[in-house]
């Protein structure tokens, strides 16, 4: 929701203060430095030089059909609509199999991406990567048709390739059992069943798993964040039962069992910045914990609508309202979008809002082909993308910066940094404007 001018006036004021008076480590243990309460380092958010500029590894470890619609495709039955093509990772492995699956899946995760990739990230400026992983990488449950064991390699991959190339890396499980939002980049879609105690249960042991082995001190020089659980769904799981019997128990097991120092991520769940200012404060003895807010504005109608001036003050009011979080703030996820053209963007089955085929009682907006086809970009189309990606890069690092979703997609441009950089939507050198002080 946009603020009100006198707000974002006020915020203004409040980031001019906030400058002059940095926000003060929010625990002794906030700095990488040898102490007596427990002698390793970790990453220090509050002190780096540089903000954080990220890209996401999206589509990899776990599938998404937008991402890569070619695996998808293959499964096709008509010209006419997505009958007979899976949803999700869950229903792609049910319909081939456990080893046709198998063989499938190796082959993308060896070739879509690969240690050049992570060669060129480094070389386009950007200085960590968030990659996403499911529960089932690591345990399933009986039900469960997934590939199981492999992924973990590749993770170790690209951990020891963004070690090489001087990249930081956040591990991010982006999956629970049960689907923690119904979305089908959970790998499962149209299910919410994440706070089913078996489940939770199952999650929590391959949560386990992952903040054991990664916060490890031979990780600790590169994997700077640990995800414990990417966008719950606020407002409709059981927030109570959410933060107590999942939140609790994994910082509780990383502080308290295993005694060690890696940053814990969580997510914001959807709800306003500050119903997460009183949780796991220094006062309640918690330190090391990042806040990861997502922001897009390709997901509602009165947000395609809206003109680009009120999009750009939008991505400055996200940025002015981040400044009084109380724990390190990132923006872990955002895009160029500024439509949901993308096929399969909404799922498998689903159309556009934009366009009217997504099945909706709102008229459409415009036709969807222009923004799928960077020769029928117009000189408006590309000024407006420009301006709305400085305005969030400018916006996001008034705090402790950003993670871009996503590298790259098969055919996608609004969601493929590496084409966005190519086509001059993207700044290069990521520090230069365009379209200077947008959010002054």
């Amino acid at each position: 929701m946009l603020l009100s001018l006198f707000t974002i006036a006020t915020l203004s004021f409040q980031l001019l203060l906030a400058k002059a008076n940095p926000i003060p480590h929010q625990s002794p243990l906030s700095l990488q430095f040898m102490n007596d309460r427990n002698e390793k380092r970790f990453y220090d958010y509050g002190t780096i030089k540089s903000p954080i500029r990220g890209v996401n590894i999206g589509g990899w470890l776990v599938l998404e059909p937008y991402i890569t619609p070619s695996l998808f495709e293959r499964f096709r039955e008509n010209p006419f609509n997505d009958d007979g093509i899976p949803v999700d990772e869950f229903h792609y492995c049910k319909y081939l199999g456990y080893d046709e699956a198998k063989s499938r899946l190796i082959n993308h995760w060896d070739t879509f991406y690969t240690e050049q990739d992570f060669k060129d990230i480094a070389d386009k400026g950007l200085n960590l990567v968030r990659i996403p992983i499911g529960y089932w990488a690591f345990k399933k449950r009986d039900l469960d048709p997934f590939v199981t064991g492999y992924q973990e390699k590749y993770l170790d991959n690209a951990i020891e390739w963004s070690k090489k190339y001087g990249l930081k890396v956040w591990v991010d499980l982006h999956g629970a059992a049960g689907s923690q939002n119904g979305f089908d980049n959970s790998g499962l879609r149209d299910h919410l069943e994440f706070l089913n105690d078996d489940n939770l249960d199952v999650t929590l042991q391959a949560l386990k798993y992952i903040l054991e082995k990664y916060s490890r001190e031979e990780f600790l020089d590169t994997v700077v964040g640990i995800e414990l659980i990417n966008e719950p769904l606020g407002g409709v799981i059981d927030m109570q039962k959410y933060k107590t019997q999942f939140l609790d128990v994994a910082y509780d097991y990383l502080r308290h069992t295993l005694k060690r120092n890696q940053i814990i991520v969580i997510h914001d769940t959807f709800l306003p910045n500050e119903y997460w200012d009183d949780f796991w404060t220094l006062k309640q003895d918690h330190w090391g914990v990042v806040i990861d807010h997502h922001r897009y504005e390709a997901f509602n109608y009165g947000d395609l609508t809206s003109p680009i001036e009120m999009k750009v003050r939008t991505a400055c009011a996200w940025g002015l309202s981040s400044i009084k979080d109380t724990h390190w703030s990132i923006t872990g996820e955002f895009s160029a979008a500024l439509t949901d053209c993308t096929k399969w963007l909404n799922g498998v089955g689903r159309g556009a809002r934009y366009d009217g085929t997504l099945a909706s009682n709102y008229a459409p907006i415009g036709s969807c082909k222009p923004f799928n086809d960077i020769s029928q970009y117009t000189p408006e189309m590309r000024t407006n993308t420009r301006k709305f990606v400085e305005a969030q890069l400018d916006a996001f690092e008034m705090r402790e910066g950003w993670i871009i979703w996503c590298y790259k997609t098969e055919s996608s441009i609004e969601w493929d940094l590496k084409r966005l950089i190519e086509y001059d939507l993207f700044p290069q050198p990521i520090t230069s404007r365009k379209y200077p002080k947008q959010c002054e």
